[in-house]
């Protein structure tokens, strides 16, 4: 990464949502930089709503999201993209753009309005692409990839921004057994690389396997914040999804021991 200034986010007594209606209340929230922090809760509970606050989006309705201290409603558009890069679910495109294009469009925060990729450009996004092993798709057409493929695209493209903070929306969802492996693992990747990162899922499996902070939203609110080992456990998943789950650790034979979630089926 080029852009080495590192990125914290500090919710101060937020209330987010929709206009008069209320999603999350009082959120009173450090994320750290240089780490990665996962987002879990069941599914309505204000994930999608933090995430376009924090992303300038949706403004608060009371309190403060604050970047390094500067309040996110005093940043233009393109200052923010500078610091802050975003990985949706899915990117559809009707246009047959190449794979290198796609990701070059990544570097407009760092272009003028009228200015179009140069040499040096163009190097930083098949760095990138080297870096998460697609090289071999810079010139295959976006629209005809696989959806493994394409979400490496798109995490490619962010990547290409040069920010030091990245923002995964579910990045392992609608992708295969195998593509959700990988995708998770490049992730583990750049968090060695001194990238922030804070990451929605479904998954608690992910949070151990990251090692990650971990934050627990339920019923409008924050319901655990902390380690994986201190916030995710069996009483903790029942009261915010209803079901039961065992906590195991793998055995210790050629991997680390890690914990892993086990649902309860009857």
């Amino acid at each position: 990464m080029v852009n080495k200034q590192l990125v914290q986010f500090e919710f101060i007594h937020a209330d987010l949502g929709y206009g008069s209606h209320k999603v999350l209340s009082d959120i009173n929230l450090t994320i750290q930089p240089d780490s990665v922090t996962c987002l879990i809760g069941p599914n309505g509970v204000g994930k999608t709503t933090l995430f376009k606050s924090v992303l300038g989006f949706l403004p608060p309705l009371s309190g403060e999201i604050r970047l390094n201290g500067k309040s996110i409603t005093h940043f233009s558009s393109r200052d923010f993209a500078r610091h802050v890069a975003y990985v949706p679910q899915a990117h559809n495109t009707p246009f047959p753009y190449k794979v290198i294009d796609v990701v070059l469009f990544g570097r407009s925060a760092h272009l003028g309005y009228f200015n179009t990729p140069g040499r040096k450009d163009r190097m930083i996004a098949e760095s990138y692409l080297d870096l998460l092993e697609i090289n071999h798709l810079a010139e295959r057409s976006f629209p005809e990839l696989s959806g493994g493929e394409q979400q490496m695209v798109i995490i490619a493209r962010a990547l290409t921004q040069e920010t030091s903070f990245l923002i995964f929306d579910e990045p392992t969802s609608n992708l295969d057994y195998g593509n959700q492996i990988r995708v998770i693992q490049k992730i583990k990747t750049l968090k060695k690389q001194s990238v922030g990162i804070l990451m929605a899922t479904h998954s608690p499996d992910h949070a151990f396997m990251l090692g990650s902070q971990v934050i627990i939203l339920d019923k409008g609110s924050l319901f655990r914040i902390g380690t994986p080992d201190n916030t995710i456990t069996t009483d903790t998943l029942r009261q915010t999804y209803g079901v039961d789950v065992q906590i195991f650790n793998t055995p210790n034979g050629l991997a680390p021991s890690r914990k892993i979630c086990a649902p309860v089926i009857m």
